[in-house]
């Protein structure tokens, strides 16, 4: 499993603050340091694996966003609104046979923490930015022209957790998500 950011939000926050912090990942990922060979690499990849895709794409790594319903914000109306403001840093070219490359975009993925809770990461509760189905984590944030190996069993993803609501960590088991698709 591929390496993950995380965003954390109780919905306090609005569509273009968290597509503000989406950037700072986008600017983060474009920048370059020189490695222990001299050559020039994504600041990021020396300190976090992630394996090359089947396709060929050079994505950078995927950001989870996790809600937690708890605060004013409606997901029926944030969460459209965050794919409209963010939509240049994940949309990927479409390629003949119908698949698309994603060199240097974000796969962005978006769930409710009630509805993860509830089937985990197996489940079909992330929406990936720009497909218009839940699918569960691994086809969600990998290309569907790729043919992905089943992981071995107890293999889960690897984490990075940042919050964007302080609280967030503390409220996790609260709230839910009824009636919203991510």
């Amino acid at each position: 499993m591929p390496l993950l950011f995380i965003e954390a939000d109780n919905y306090h926050e609005t569509a273009e603050e968290i597509a503000d912090k989406l950037e700072k990942h986008a600017r983060f990922f474009r920048r370059k340091v020189k490695d222990t060979d001299g050559r020039e690499r994504p600041m990021w990849r020396p300190r976090w694996t992630a394996p090359a895709t089947w396709s060929g794409d050079a994505t950078y790594p995927p950001v989870l966003l996790v809600f937690n319903r708890i605060g004013e914000r409606n997901p029926n109306r944030t969460i459209p609104r965050l794919r409209e403001l963010t939509r240049h840093l994940w949309v990927g070219e479409r390629q003949k046979g119908g698949h698309h490359h994603y060199d240097g975009r974000i796969p962005i993925v978006a769930t409710g923490l009630k509805n993860l809770s509830q089937h985990g990461p197996t489940g079909p509760v992330f929406l990936r930015f720009g497909r218009d189905h839940m699918e569960p984590l691994r086809e969600a944030i990998g290309n569907p022209a790729a043919r992905l190996p089943t992981p071995a069993p107890g293999k889960g993803p690897r984490v990075l957790g940042r919050s964007t609501e302080q609280g967030a960590a503390r409220g996790a088991g609260a709230g839910g998500e009824e009636g919203s698709r991510a």
